[in-house]
């Protein structure tokens, strides 16, 4: 409870703080260059499909994120599955107590490692990262589908998505034009992402309830999985930073 009850003020101190930086970053940004308008985005709504499909590097993304949600649902599918041997109250328990440890970490690792571990080997490793510890947690899984260890996957899982793995993904945003992010990014949050998720649940069913393969079989499935996220999160940061050094060369 008392814990509980830092948390909760912590957003009364903090955001405050942060509004006071943004006016005087505004106010240095109005005394050095007049501020222009940016223009209102048009055209079609569905321009943001025709962006996704003739670019490389938005499809790439794209792939990342659709694997993400096959990782998301199967870690998922997996523990609810083994939790159903336990009653009510103690599935509660658990369920909070994975809460509990996602945000602490969430907050403890965004606050002192993501800035570092970008800063210092780029977002190869950052999109990478993550993705390798779950497919080395999913072998385990594989050879040991014990509730502790996808208890334990789950929580890195998703305290590394929002710490590390989300905010690399925003990243590769940052060397788009604005009509591409507002349009294209759109398409890849809502239809990737949510359709992602909807197709990976009916792929988990499939694969357990059609095929029969047990639960250690379905997480060397993922593993694979997440063996090609990573790849694909390794070639997501090549393709990022191999942009960032041409515009760098186009400006000087």
């Amino acid at each position: 409870m008392l814990l509980t009850a830092v948390l909760l003020l912590v957003p009364a101190i903090v955001v405050p703080v942060l509004e006071k930086s943004k006016q005087q970053v505004q106010q240095d940004m109005a005394g050095a260059v007049a501020v222009t308008p940016p223009k209102a985005i048009g055209g079609n709504p569905f321009a943001g499909f025709s962006l996704l499909l003739k670019s490389p590097y938005l499809l790439s993304i794209a792939v990342f994120i659709f694997l993400y949600t096959a990782i998301s649902s199967f870690v998922y599918f997996e523990l609810k599955n083994l939790l159903v041997d336990f009653d009510s109250d103690m599935r509660i328990k658990i369920w909070a107590g994975m809460d509990l440890a996602v945000n602490m970490l969430a907050i403890g690792t965004g606050m002192f490692f993501t800035g570092r571990l970008a800063n210092r080997f780029g977002l190869v490793v950052t999109l990478a990262l993550i993705p390798i510890v779950i497919a080395a947690g999913l072998l385990v899984v594989a050879m040991a589908p014990i509730i502790w260890v996808v208890v334990g996957l789950q929580v890195i899982r998703r305290a590394g998505n929002y710490a590390i793995t989300r905010p690399g993904r925003e990243m590769l945003f940052t060397h788009v034009d604005r009509e591409t992010r507002f349009k294209a990014k759109s398409v890849i949050d809502v239809v990737v992402y949510r359709g992602g998720d909807t197709l990976h649940a009916w792929a988990f069913t499939g694969l357990t309830q059609g095929l029969g393969l047990s639960l250690g079989a379905v997480a060397a499935v993922g593993a694979g999985i997440a063996a090609v996220w990573a790849g694909v999160g390794i070639l997501l940061g090549r393709m990022f930073h191999r942009s960032h050094g041409e515009q760098k060369t186009d400006q000087q």
